[in-house]
């Protein structure tokens, strides 16, 4: 359930069309502003960017940790949706092991914003915990499809996969090579 720092359409009040475009306008050019240029981008540059005004983006998000939290719940509940499209696949193992590298992917562009909310006290687990479970629950299913088929080593957990993504990412961090870093865990993924 999203926190009540986010005005979210209900099924009481859904926005209207122009207010959902904005809406998403704001979200589209923050996360843009925010991955290229960090968390102190002000308020008011992605408001001119999204062409609306100030006042616009404040009533959709009143803060800008609020509109960072809009951003990356909505990154989770895609990836989410990702695999639980995946959940079916024919060849199990290739969905596993392909939503293994998006999830690596998606990690290493929303990282250093990641970063910069927690340094400035943003309690990222607290806020999108829900959708945490959700994103685990979901890799679970493709993990254990792939499992069966023998595509992925028996005994891994969705926890030690999301583990391993992390890892591949702190290795960019720190200077590894991405690719070779990827390679060897996924060969390490195979029986």
């Amino acid at each position: 359930m999203p926190s009540n720092s986010t005005r979210e359409p209900t099924e009481d009040k859904p926005l209207r069309a122009d207010a959902r475009r904005n809406r998403a306008r704001v979200l589209d050019v923050a996360n843009e502003m925010f991955l290229a240029e960090g968390m102190s981008v002000p308020i008011d540059a992605i408001a001119e960017r999204a062409g609306v005004g100030v006042g616009t983006v404040y009533r959709h998000f009143p803060t800008k940790e609020a509109l960072f939290e809009a951003i990356m719940r909505q990154r989770i509940q895609d990836m989410i949706d990702k695999a639980r499209s995946m959940a079916d696949a024919a060849d199990p193992g290739a969905a596993f092991f392909e939503y293994f590298v998006d999830i690596v992917d998606q990690a290493e562009t929303s990282k250093g914003v990641h970063e910069a909310m927690i340094s400035a006290g943003f309690r990222f687990d607290e806020r999108v915990g829900d959708l945490a479970a959700q994103m685990r629950d979901s890799l679970g299913v493709l993990l254990k499809r792939a499992q069966e088929v023998g595509a992925v080593r028996a005994g891994l957990t969705a926890s030690d996969a999301k583990a391993l993504m992390a890892g591949i990412t702190e290795m960019r961090r720190m200077g590894g090579d991405r690719d070779l870093t990827l390679a060897v865990v996924l060969a390490g993924l195979r029986p």
